[in-house]
């Protein structure tokens, strides 16, 4: 049974993985997350070794000047840290992340193929649990680019108005999302692994996204151009487009980065500045109004609107076309409500207070020049209004 009071141990604790893990620990309540990583000494490990009651042994090498490295970094890593467990007598469970290259003839393979070996002979002589990960591409925030992931190399080149070099776009990748990974990790230290179907022996993440170089580059660019375009991408809760896009804006330039500007439409009355256009929910703007200017005196015959004021004094009227009728509704931003615009009433907004009127507009069609879907027809009291 873990106990969030006693320490927990993670090597590679400097790494992408290590980094999300780490923090993602603290955050659900476990105390003492022991880092391992360039810079700490044997003595360190060998006391983290002795206190750990998890051990999830991340740290390895892909990218060696010397072959050597690899068995260095990978196996003789996961070794010396068997070892030592065994002379504290401390029997801890171990997590190890390994790679789907295992097989592939490599060094880098080889090396991890005999990282596995060793855990699994840890796993039968210590009579304890260890959970093998033969991982694929991953992708998420505080990934290194132009390193191993082609995930962070696209955000972060296109981010920076960099370029990329797609060589074969029909080339498959199966993708796996930091957050997604952080969570199996968890679960698998708490009891519950994801075991993989095809190998039972090992573990497995989930889910797992398959798109294609050509597909990611394209995604990646319509991230870049929704700044102008103001597109939203599809945000579906648990969808691969959701966490990329998650994932490119962590790669923004945070001083310049993170802003930028919006086309405001003014003249003397205020302006109209549109905010986000998706073509499944609509769009959202920004609409200014000085004191006394009314606004509107039209009605729409598909489109549908949400008025919210948000700062100052505004009165929203609305008249069927074929009746006298009048119906007003005054609000502020004082108090803030939502009025329905509903297809088929002229409507019109008027600033009633003595400084600027500030409405969010959202309409469920963006804009289209040539499909307007606009009608004047002034909103004209022709006897007292219904207030409400």
């Amino acid at each position: 049974m873990l106990e969030k009071n006693r320490p927990i141990l993670v090597t590679g604790a400097k790494g992408f993985v290590g980094k999300n893990l780490c923090l993602a620990l603290r955050a659900r309540g476990y105390e003492t997350v022991l880092e391992y990583d360039m810079g700490k000494t044997e003595e360190d490990l060998k006391a983290y070794a002795r206190d750990a009651q998890f051990v999830f042994h991340l740290a390895g090498v892909n990218r060696p000047k010397d072959p050597k490295e690899f068995y260095d970094g990978n196996s003789d890593l996961t070794t010396h840290l068997t070892e030592l467990l065994l002379e504290a007598g401390n029997r801890a469970p171990i997590l190890l992340t390994s790679s789907a290259q295992v097989g592939n003839g490599s060094d880098y393979g080889k090396s991890k193929a005999l990282a596995e070996d060793t855990v699994f002979g840890y796993e039968r002589h210590a009579h304890t649990k260890v959970y093998v990960y033969r991982m694929p591409g991953l992708f998420g925030k505080w990934c290194r680019p132009n390193y191993n992931s082609v995930v962070a190399t696209f955000c972060h080149n296109i981010a920076h108005d960099l370029p990329i070099e797609v060589r074969d776009p029909g080339f498959e990748l199966p993708l796996v999302y930091i957050d997604d990974v952080i969570d199996c990790f968890i679960a698998a230290m708490e009891g519950n692994p994801l075991t993989d179907p095809l190998q039972p022996a090992y573990c497995a993440i989930a889910p797992i996204y398959h798109t294609t170089l050509g597909e990611l580059s394209e995604k990646i660019r319509g991230f870049h151009e929704s700044r102008s375009t103001l597109a939203v991408p599809d945000l579906t809760a648990g969808g691969f487009e959701k966490k990329l896009y998650s994932t490119y804006l962590s790669y923004l330039e945070p001083k310049e980065g993170f802003r930028y500007p919006l086309v405001m439409h003014g003249d003397d009355r205020g302006s109209f500045t549109e905010f986000l256009r998706t073509p499944e929910r609509g769009q959202v703007s920004v609409n200014i109004s000085k004191p006394g200017i009314t606004k509107g005196n039209h009605w729409h015959s598909t489109k549908n609107e949400k008025y919210l004021v948000v700062s100052g004094k505004a009165n929203i009227r609305f008249r069927l076309p074929d009746s006298d009728v009048i119906y007003d509704y005054h609000v502020s931003g004082e108090k803030l409500e939502v009025v329905d615009i509903p297809v088929g009433y002229t409507h019109c907004i008027t600033n009633e207070g003595d400084c600027d009127l500030v409405t969010v507009m959202w309409v469920n069609e963006c804009f289209d020049a040539e499909h307007p879907d606009t009608f004047a027809l002034p909103v004209e009291e022709k006897q007292p209004p219904f207030s409400f």
